[in-house]
């Protein structure tokens, strides 16, 4: 089955952010940090600033400058790509406090380094309490694992999965999202 391209990196505009974010750049590392930090701190999170509408596809999330962290890494993997660098989707599973312990999935991304393989920056966007940084060789993620029933999600995925992509594309407003936040099982080892 063709998927719709939610990481519609050939698209006209994200093309042309994708150049811009790169101009004056040779070298990969650069280019990965710049892209990075333009999704992390110039596309606002969805939930932090309570902004509608709802974004899945990469250029929605560069056009509307809003979106839930799924939606950021799909932006970032397609500038990436864009420039001509490997990169893919991956996910941690986290706990949401409260009396009721509710997992949800965190969306990431995966990069391939020349000098260093697959590594994982997470352009969510930064708050208080969370500092999200692209410091190769050390990963300085928004969230640790920390609580029983959390994981970092091995799988490295070309484009996003289907659960993350029911969510945000049946999904009304930002409310509707939080109210709906996908999760995976994970296997018990």
């Amino acid at each position: 089955m063709q998927h719709p391209g939610y990481i519609d990196w050939q698209h006209p505009q994200v093309l042309k952010q994708a150049k811009s974010l790169a101009l004056g750049l040779d070298d990969q590392t650069g280019i990965v940090k710049h892209c990075f930090e333009f999704v992390r701190d110039q596309i606002k999170h969805s939930s932090d600033y309570q902004l509608n509408p709802v974004t899945c596809k990469a250029s929605d999330v560069l056009k509307h400058a809003t979106g839930f962290c799924y939606a950021k890494s799909h932006l970032l993997a397609a500038l990436l790509r864009a420039n001509g660098i490997a990169t893919g989707l991956c996910y941690q599973r986290l706990i949401l406090g409260g009396d009721q312990p509710l997992y949800c999935l965190h969306g990431l991304n995966a990069v391939f380094l020349d000098d260093i393989g697959w590594f994982r920056l997470d352009p969510r966007g930064n708050k208080e309490g969370v500092d999200a940084q692209f410091t190769p060789p050390f990963e300085k993620l928004a969230f640790a694992i920390v609580n029983s029933g959390e994981a970092d999600l091995a799988e490295i995925w070309v484009e996003p999965l289907p659960v993350v992509v029911n969510v945000l594309t049946s999904a009304g407003n930002y409310q509707h999202v939080l109210d709906e936040l996908p999760d995976v099982e994970i296997a018990k080892i």
